[in-house]
């Protein structure tokens, strides 16, 4: 089995990292550079900038927040928000970005992500899947879109299957009804899309414990495990999380 990543994620509003509940009432978690530096410093595998109001407020990623970011990192950085064209991709590649993120682009047309793939190649390309409970879908879960303002009625193992057909090389599953809760990962929603597709699977939205982190990967299926809250707030290191991990037999790198 290769190496469990560790992924913090900065969700960025009006230059600073914030971090919400159900994508709703945030707070604020810090200064994005700082953040960065100390997470690579901790041992991070990646990072993950995530621009929540690019696509609600009609606009791009903010390029200067990536920058400043990637001045102060050596490890992968995974850009989303905002992303909507070939040339938005360009931008952020050129900058030093090495993944970018997809969500509302990807399902307003979807050959957008088959054409960044072919362009770019398909370990660049993350389609990122918003997920919502709902029991009309055949999986019970539906995908939103636009930061969980808007529903699809595309059921989300369904719209998964379809991306890895499409391209993408990642798929960033975000549960809606676990996000900032720190109850775990909803590994229903992980297990579902884990099992449907052969691409690697980033588990997010609900990390609260140690244990949690090992759910998302043994029996979520989860490759990568992107935590926010209880990194923001030091409640876990990324050396503790590592170690436990370890400990408990999984395969990660201990930098």
């Amino acid at each position: 089995m290769s190496a469990v990543k560790i992924m913090p994620c900065l969700d960025m509003k009006e230059g600073r990292v914030v971090k919400g509940v159900h994508f709703l009432d945030l707070q604020d978690a810090g200064d994005p550079v700082v953040n960065a530096k100390f997470y690579e410093g901790e041992g991070a595998d990646e990072l993950a900038i995530l621009d929540i109001s690019a696509t609600i407020e009609g606009r791009k990623t903010r390029l200067e927040w990536v920058k400043n970011v990637l001045a102060v990192i050596s490890i992968p950085l995974t850009v989303g928000g905002g992303i909507s064209t070939l040339e938005d991709m360009v931008q952020l590649f050129n900058l030093g970005v090495s993944k970018v993120s997809v969500n509302t682009a990807a399902v307003i047309r979807p050959e957008f992500v088959e054409e960044a793939s072919k362009r770019f190649g398909k370990r660049r390309i993350v389609v990122a899947i918003d997920g919502r409970q709902n029991g009309k879908m055949v999986s019970d879960f539906e995908v939103v879109i636009r930061g969980g303002t808007t529903g699809t009625g595309m059921d989300a193992v369904e719209w998964a299957k379809r991306c890895e057909a499409l391209g993408a090389g990642e798929l960033l599953l975000t549960s809606m009804n676990r996000d900032g809760t720190q109850d775990g990962y909803d590994i229903k929603f992980t297990k579902a899309i884990s099992e449907a597709v052969s691409i690697p699977v980033i588990a997010s939205g609900g990390a609260g414990n140690l244990e949690h982190l090992y759910e998302g990967v043994v029996q979520g299926g989860a490759t990568t495990l992107l935590v926010a809250s209880i990194f923001h707030f030091r409640k876990i290191s990324i050396r503790e999380a590592k170690t436990y991990l370890k400990k408990k037999g999984l395969n990660v790198n201990l930098k």
